[in-house]
């Protein structure tokens, strides 16, 4: 079994779907989340918006992976998605 990937995740102080996100990805066993808050680091929203194309907070990463915001990861836990990915298991 391959170490759990890093989870990232692009957030902002106040955010209700940011909580959310952690709270799911804590239920799932995440015991750490790196947390890059685009509130405080104006230069690291212009990266998010580079890497993800999108502007609403959070945007979730796995590993590599762009999950997307609170509600992909939320369809990505029920299609039964999200354990393997955090797993670290090839998709």
């Amino acid at each position: 079994m391959s170490a759990a990937p890093r989870v990232l995740m692009y957030s902002t102080a106040v955010c209700p779907y940011c909580i959310r996100a952690e709270q799911l990805l804590r239920a799932r066993g995440v015991s750490e989340i790196e947390k890059v808050r685009v509130d405080l680091e104006p230069a690291r929203r212009a990266e998010m918006i580079a890497k993800t194309a999108r502007r609403t907070v959070p945007q979730i990463f796995i590993g590599t992976t762009h999950v997307g915001g609170c509600d992909d990861l939320i369809a990505l836990d029920h299609a039964g998605k999200l354990a393997p990915l955090l797993s670290g298991e090839p998709g």
